[in-house]
């Protein structure tokens, strides 16, 4: 549904937010390996989140990415969605085609209407701070180890 650029895009945040409300900056490394996400690809989307003001990078000694504690708060998951991917997955038509509407509705027009309804309901009403809390919890994992790891 998502680009896997988007994907560990809301990976990432959400890991940065789940240690930043513990205080601690991580670096790239550290988020391309919780995220299994290649170095460089993680290093371009934490550009685009830095720079559509969603994640906060220093530079220097014991910099990092984080998110403050305010940000956490405020930040929906929208915002990472339209950094990364923009509009087009509550607004586009479910097939791909270029004109669908209401008027030219496509096969699954109705019904994908209803599901991209749902989504952007979602995205707009979920917070970082929520998913960072889950998981901090427990109640909710980014990453998924192995029986033997």
């Amino acid at each position: 549904m998502f680009s896997k650029a988007c994907e560990y895009g809301i990976r990432a945040s959400i890991f940065i937010a789940t240690k930043s409300s513990e205080g601690i900056r991580v670096g790239i490394k550290d988020v391309a390996k919780e995220i299994d996400s290649p170095e460089p690809f993680t290093a371009k989307i934490m550009q685009i989140l830095t720079k559509a003001g969603i994640i906060y990078s220093a530079k220097g000694v014991g910099g990092g990415f984080e998110v403050s504690k305010e940000a956490l708060k405020s930040i929906k998951l929208i915002q990472i969605v339209d950094a990364i991917d923009g509009n087009t997955i509550y607004k586009g038509c479910g097939i791909g085609l270029k004109e669908c509407s209401e008027i030219h509705p496509c096969p699954v027009h109705n019904q994908f209407k209803k599901i991209r309804e749902l989504l952007l309901a979602m995205l707009t009403n979920t917070t970082l701070e929520e998913l960072a809390l889950g998981v901090n919890a427990g109640d909710y994992y980014l990453k998924i180890f192995n029986k033997t790891e």
